[in-house]
């Protein structure tokens, strides 16, 4: 016993003298969450924000450049002090950006200017598409048909729209091969 002891110990002096020389490898397999989002660790900060829904590459350099974050960190390497001020700012991206950038512009029931991030953006588009349909609006009547609802060809290509339809000449099924013929009468 005591030798394979000893014996181990020696493996892992000379594993430790092996690696003296190399820098220490980060592991950047893990997840960040931001805003309900899991981002891959290994992403940059650039890259990593457009994760989330409702933020584009244009907004989270604006996230990066107003918040003085090094774009090409890793998520993984964000403190949670700069985590906190991310998800702080994109709460209140509205107040913050420009209102060219906002994604949500006198919204219909408040009027005011704001900018939606994740589950209520998509809520808040289910929302107006129910609307749209229920007054019988042109656009309503489009989302209802599931046809193009911004002027786009329809005589083409619309009909795939995600289901991956495959459309053509579809083949006969074969008759079934007929027994041998019957001796019966000459």
């Amino acid at each position: 016993m005591a030798e394979k002891i000893e014996k181990s110990e020696k493996e892992e002096k000379q594993q430790k003298e092996k690696l003296k020389g190399k820098p220490e490898v980060k592991d950047y397999s893990s997840l960040v969450r931001i805003l309900q989002t899991d981002i891959p660790g290994n992403k940059k900060v650039f890259a990593g924000l457009t994760y989330i829904k409702g933020v584009s590459w244009t907004i989270s350099n604006a996230v990066c450049h107003l918040l003085k974050i090094d774009s090409n960190k890793k998520i993984s390497e964000l403190t949670k002090e700069e985590i906190e001020k991310i998800t702080r700012f994109l709460n209140e991206a509205g107040k913050h950006l420009p209102k060219f950038l906002i994604n949500r512009r006198k919204d219909f029931e408040t009027g005011e200017d704001s900018h939606l991030i994740g589950a209520s953006l998509d809520m808040k588009r289910e929302f107006d598409i129910r609307r749209l349909k229920k007054i019988r609006s042109y656009r309503g009547l489009r989302h209802a048909t599931g046809q193009p609802t911004r002027g786009q060809r329809t005589k083409s290509h619309f009909r795939a729209h995600g289901k991956k339809k495959a459309v053509g000449v579809q083949k006969k099924k074969e008759a079934p091969a007929k027994g041998p013929a019957k001796e019966g009468k000459k």
